[in-house]
């Protein structure tokens, strides 16, 4: 008993007396820790008497009380004289305004997607997605690419390590895979990210694209020559000057380029067109009866179009944007301003 009131008296004396927390923590371990004066007590209450033993261990859990309720107390006392010592060293300015939270904004992207969205919709089309990552019959084979053909070069795309699988070119797999689901009829378009190897202010390595696409029985060039028209001046909000260039692709024929005025020089020429007055802005044809067959669709009865087009060019025209990398570069300062 006169050990234990010793060892009260001691650890007050050596707490009133310290002056660091570092100091106290030494303390704690000295009195309370596993190997702790009083934690020996306890550990040593098995030698007692039946009847010593719950009167020894009362008095040993009180004095760990009191010790631990000194400790806290200096604790406090400590780290409040800390504190007060480094508000009386530093000056706050409370009539400097305070920092608040920036407010996140649309990519201008994703505006310009879902502004896409909303006028197709209006024109007719459903809106779905599908796979990024692609086999090589949905991305290559059913759309009449032949082994051959360059852009099925690792040099162009980019193949994962197993299988015919790669991150798919194009968002033309979406229509193969929803003639599969669907059938015909069927009007719809496709946006979502591609992935090929460019890169330079018209190219980045991944892109948006939309693909659009109509089956059904009559359908001509007339029909993809008016929906194209209706969009561009629908998005541009004015009539717009385009042309469309005869060309190739192995899932239409007959296949056409359409070009835009450029809308950053209205045709006089800069970086964007390459000093043209006309930029590139979608590629599309009649769908070949080879890409209907692979997904054994009649093609004497059913005929359609496909058009595909860069969501990302769209927002560099939008914006009046000269290189596409600053899309994709997230500087807050140039994205702020939208």
């Amino acid at each position: 008993m006169d050990n234990i009131n010793h060892l009260v008296v001691t650890a007050k004396q050596q707490i009133n007396s310290i002056n660091d927390l570092t100091e106290l923590d030494n303390i704690r371990v000295q009195y309370l820790g596993k190997k702790g004066a009083l934690t020996a007590l306890l550990k040593n209450l098995n030698s007692l008497s039946a009847d010593e033993r719950p009167k020894m261990g009362q008095i040993v859990n009180e004095a760990k009380t009191l010790i631990a309720q000194l400790l806290q107390e200096k604790k406090e006392h400590l780290v409040n004289a800390e504190l007060n010592a480094k508000l009386a060293t530093e000056v706050i300015d409370i009539t400097l305004p305070g920092r608040r939270s920036q407010i996140g904004s649309l990519h201008p992207i994703t505006k310009v997607r879902t502004r896409m969205e909303e006028l197709f919709r209006t024109l007719g089309f459903d809106v779905i997605e599908g796979p990024e990552i692609e086999d090589e019959f949905h991305n290559f084979t059913a759309l009449n690419i032949p082994e051959h053909h360059p852009a099925r070069a690792a040099t162009d795309t980019f193949y994962l390590e197993h299988g015919d699988y790669l991150l798919r070119t194009q968002t033309s797999p979406v229509q193969i895979r929803a003639m599969e689901e669907f059938g015909v009829p069927i009007r719809a378009i496709a946006p979502g990210k591609v992935y090929r190897c460019d890169y330079d202010p018209t190219h980045v390595p991944m892109f948006h694209q939309l693909e659009g696409f109509v089956v059904d029985e009559n359908i001509t060039f007339a029909n993809l020559k008016g929906i194209l028209n209706d969009f561009l001046e629908m998005f541009f909000e004015k009539k717009v000057a385009t042309r469309f260039r005869p060309s190739y692709f192995p899932f239409t024929e007959p296949s056409a380029e359409v070009d835009l005025r450029c809308v950053l020089c209205d045709g006089e020429g800069c970086r964007v067109c390459g000093n043209t007055g006309w930029i590139e802005v979608l590629g599309c044809g009649m769908v070949h009866p080879k890409v209907l067959d692979a997904v054994n669709i009649d093609s004497e009865k059913y005929t359609g179009f496909a058009f595909g087009m860069g969501i990302d060019r769209f927002a560099m025209f939008k914006y009046q944007i000269n290189d596409l990398r600053l899309l994709f570069e997230n500087d807050i300062r140039f994205l702020e301003q939208f």
